[in-house]
Formats: structure tokens, sequence, C-alpha cells
């Protein structure tokens, strides 16, 4: 026999949360609740096919390369199209851009009402969907300049204009965080009421941790500040924890401290990570919970963009740590 949650003390929903951010702004007109709405309704409907991937086989390839040059994963597709239906529906919306497709999807003009541009990586991680892994939708919401026409030129903006930025990992249980510029919200999504339920108000992330999180297996092709940080590491007996998965290893990280690293490579010269889609909205999350985020040697929300989709470095996590790798890597320049 199926039972209902465990405590019904704690149901501050994401809703109530929103909501009351929203309270503290007079004019506000109520669109902003409403693209968070969509968000984490689109967000339980792809967990809702995560879980049920295999059996739908919907694993594996769509046998398409997608704007990255990277081969799509039919999740990829499938949550891509369940953001764009959700969201595509919001009339304060101007702007749409995934990571997945090669163009912004301008939904309305600001003389039309548009207000917002969101922006998302619908599924982060999905090539480890076949191992079971944990994946993850992280978004970001813009304001739209009205007077710009170009879609692309409204939506790189840098990060420090972001509104709010979050993500949705899907895991052993679905995790929302969210910031909106006043700290870091953690949310579950409780499956008998059908909503994401408060957990943790207000992360702060260690201010140290010796955990460092980096695909060592590309080790020989990093800068060599990199390389010397990581010899570093190994000697002062630092442990290594990486998913491969950014949602699920920005996630550990802001609830345990360290430092999670994706440096350039010889093949990937201005680093691999989007600066828009993936970059700028964990760097407001970790910056709002009080650690920091770096592009190479500038902080990833002082970058101003030049193009949609704007590969970078990225170095982020508990403050002492970052700024261990940052004077590696100005010590190597």
């Amino acid at each position: 026999m199926s039972q209902g949650p465990s405590s019904t003390n704690n149901l501050y929903s994401l809703q109530s949360h929103i909501l009351s951010e929203e309270a503290l702004h007079p004019g506000a007109s109520g669109d902003f609740s409403w693209i968070v709405s969509a968000i984490s309704l689109a967000g339980k409907a792809i967990a809702h096919r995560v879980r049920r991937a295999r059996l739908e086989n919907a694993l594996g390839e769509a046998g398409e390369t997608n704007v990255q040059g990277e081969s799509q994963q039919r999740m990829d597709v499938i949550a891509n199209e369940i953001l764009m239906r959700c969201l595509g529906s919001r009339a304060s919306i101007a702007v749409l851009a995934s990571e997945e497709d090669e163009e912004p999807t301008i939904m309305r003009r600001g003389r039309e009402g548009g207000k917002y541009c969101v922006l998302f990586d619908p599924l982060d991680g999905s090539s480890t969907l076949d191992a079971n892994g944990a994946v993850g939708t992280i978004f970001t919401i813009l304001r739209n300049d009205p007077l710009i026409e170009s879609a692309e030129k409204t939506i790189c903006q840098p990060g420090r204009k972001q509104i709010a930025a979050g993500y949705i990992l899907y895991g052993p249980s679905t995790a929302f965080v969210i910031t909106t510029g006043s700290g870091v919200a953690l949310f579950e999504l409780d499956p008998f009421i059908g909503s994401f339920i408060l957990v943790q108000r207000d992360i702060r992330i260690p201010t140290a941790k010796r955990v460092y999180s980096v695909n060592e297996a590309y080790s020989a092709s990093f800068p060599s500040g990199y390389q010397a940080y990581l010899t570093w590491a190994h000697a002062n007996d630092y442990s290594s924890r990486y998913i491969g998965s950014l949602c699920a290893d920005v996630h550990r990280i802001l609830l345990s401290g360290g430092v999670f690293l994706y440096p350039p490579t010889t093949s990937h010269a201005d680093g691999k990570l989007r600066l828009l889609y993936e970059a700028n909205p964990m760097g407001m999350i970790v910056e709002q919970a009080g650690g920091l985020s770096y592009c190479a040697t500038t902080p990833t929300l002082d970058v101003q963009p030049t193009k949609l989709h704007q590969r970078v470095p990225l170095v982020l996590g508990s403050a002492d740590e970052v700024r261990t790798v940052l004077r590696h890597i100005e010590a190597k320049r």
C-alpha cells in the first residue's frame, strides 16, 4: 500500500517562494512567477520521461547532430521539446534559446508584451543516461530589450544582468535549485502532492573543502597552470570527485564544497562549456551561495558574450579553493 509524505510540517512550495520574492517588488505583474511555473512544469514532465527512458526505448543517439557538433541524444530532443512547449505559451516571453538549437526563437516582440528571455540547456549530461547517471536542466532568465530587434543581440548579456538562474537535477530525487539574486534555495519534488517543496534556503558553500572535480583523462592537454594545480592538489591529499554531469558536479559542490574545473584543452582552446547556457547560470548560483566562479582569470559574470553559443573554460566552487586554482594559473601565465 502506498504511503503519503512522511511529514506535512513543511509544505512551503516553490510557487510560494517565488510569490513571496515577487511581493518584494510592488510593481510586479506576476509574469515572472508564471515563467518559473512553466519551468517547474517542464521539470516534472522531463523527470517522468527520464525515469521511463529505458522502458520507452528513449536512450541512445537520436541520429542528428546539434549546433555544437555533438550527437544529439534522444532524451535531448524530448527535453528540448517539452521546455519549448511549456515556455512557449507564456505571454511575457520574448525569446527562447536552447543549447540544442542553432538560432534563438522569437516568441513575441517587446511591443507585443515580450518582457523576458529564457535560455536553457535542456538535458545536461544526457550521454550518462545509458549508465543511469544523474542529468539536469539548466536555465537562466534575462530581461528583454525591446529596442533591440536581433534576438541574438538581446540575449548576449553579461551574467550580472541575469534576474534568475537555476537548475533541475534528475537523480534519486528531483531537485530544483534557484536564485533570484537574494540567495539560493533548494526544493525537492514530492511525488505524492506533485509540488517542489523547500528543503533548504540560503545555501552557503563551505569556504574550503579539499575536493576537486575535473576530468583528469585530458590533463596532459591542460594549460600548465591547471597541471600545476593538480600536481599541488595530489601532493596535498585532495580527493577527486567527478560525475561528468555539470548539474550533478555543481550540486555536490554547492552542498558540500570543493572546486569544479573545466579547463581549455588543445582541442578546445577557448574551453568547452557554453557561457550563456551553462557557465553564467551556474556562476550566478555559486556566487549567490558565497562561492566564486571564473572563466580563466575573469569573473564569469563579468564576461561580455559575443555570440550565442560562445564557449569558455570554467572554475567555480568554494572561494578559497577557487583562489588556489587561480594562483596556479596566474603563476604560469
